[in-house]
């Protein structure tokens, strides 16, 4: 007789466990709530942005279209009422930079350094910059808002995103965003050309000659998309014209086209 004992396989049952329990489960990782992913998208856009929100219910507000709202009659929840507070905020701090920036430049040539760089194309372009289109909510999906929003559009978000940290955290930190991405563009703006018909007016009064007086000569088109022609004269010399989709860029071109002429600097 063998007195030997059979051989006798080891469980792998952890200690203290039930040999008659299930076998435990493999951990299953849990999906991100859309609350985390939406948190995690807003902290990427403020660290872009360089600003963090106290209440970030703004940022959301400011990157919301209206085409992403349950009912138009809450237009109120998108960016259009932050736009509006956001473009008079960045106007007056761009202003206040200019105005520091050129102490010899009068108010004309203020005024169309201002224009340009408030402008809904550059607003537009800060925006792309920053990357806040990624951050954009639409009503549709399967296109990105580069491809589906106008630029004025995208430069009134942009606008919208400068009324909620003004909202957030008061005139210095809207300040702060403003002046680290405008200020580049500010010192490398070309100085602008000046207005040809105060040219005009002003090389007319050097010579002793009468403000030049423009008059409509032709108005043809449609009514709503109407072509002026527009004509300039100063005594002593023939009159010059212009063609516009307007009034005032028609005396433009017809002004250039004097000055053009009488070889005005």
């Amino acid at each position: 007789m063998n007195d030997e004992s059979p051989d006798i396989k080891t469980s792998s049952i952890p200690d203290g466990a039930s040999p008659d329990a299930p076998p435990a489960k493999p951990a299953v990782k849990k999906r991100r709530s859309k609350a985390s992913v939406a948190k995690a998208e807003a902290a990427a856009i403020e660290a872009r942005v360089g600003y963090t929100f106290g209440d970030p219910a703004l940022l959301t507000t400011a990157l919301t279209h209206v085409s992403a709202l349950k009912t138009a009659r809450r237009r109120g929840d998108s960016y259009q009422r932050l736009e509006f507070l956001g473009d008079h905020v960045l106007g007056l701090i761009v202003s206040d930079m200019l105005y520091r920036t050129y102490p010899k430049a009068n108010e004309g040539e203020l005024s169309k350094r201002l224009a340009d760089l408030v402008r809904k194309e550059t607003c537009a372009d800060v925006a792309k910059s920053l990357g806040l289109l990624e951050g954009i909510k639409l009503g549709q999906v399967g296109a990105t808002a580069d491809a589906r929003l106008r630029t004025s559009v995208i430069g009134d978000i942009c606008e919208a995103v400068i009324g909620a940290i003004f909202l957030d955290g008061g005139y210095p930190a809207a300040e702060q965003f403003v002046q680290r991405n405008w200020e580049e563009r500010m010192r490398t703006l070309k100085r602008p050309s000046r207005d040809p018909k105060t040219v005009l007016q002003e090389w007319a009064q050097g010579r002793g000659l009468p403000s030049p007086v423009y008059r409509e000569v032709e108005r043809t088109g449609p009514h709503h998309d109407p072509v002026f022609r527009i004509a300039v004269d100063v005594p002593g010399l023939a009159p010059a014209e212009g063609v516009g989709s307007n009034k005032r860029a028609a005396e433009k071109l017809a002004a250039s086209a004097m000055i053009a002429r009488e070889g005005v600097k």
